[in-house]
């Protein structure tokens, strides 16, 4: 089975729910895949909890796949939304410094993409 872990950084909806609808693909093609929200990007875990805004069903629906494995604590916390992280009950990763490590991915066998 092949192994994918996403990165994401950006705060643009419109990417972030492209990378959403990407990783749910793979997954429906029996990827393994795992999605690791970052930078910028962790503001989108407190707008999309609004389901009115563009993407928060791809993000629902990611959720309820397990497929968003952590959520950055150190850029959660500097953008605010570490409380909207902790209420949805996702995972924090913060093992390099306060973030998540793309090493961690690679060694766990995952092909990693910056999305």
């Amino acid at each position: 089975m092949k192994k994918v872990a996403l990165f994401t950084f950006d705060a643009d909806p419109l990417r972030f729910m492209l990378m959403l609808l990407n990783a749910m693909d793979m997954k429906d093609r029996g990827y393994d895949v795992k999605v690791v929200v970052e930078g910028d990007a962790t503001k989108l875990v407190s707008l999309l909890r609004n389901e009115t805004k563009p993407g928060a069903l791809e993000f629902r629906r990611a959720k309820l796949l397990g497929l968003i494995d952590c959520v950055c604590k150190g850029c959660a916390q500097k953008n605010g939304v570490l409380p909207a992280v902790i209420e949805q009950n996702l995972k924090l990763c913060e093992e390099m410094n306060g973030h998540a490590s793309i090493a961690r991915y690679m060694e766990q066998g995952c092909e990693v993409l910056v999305v």
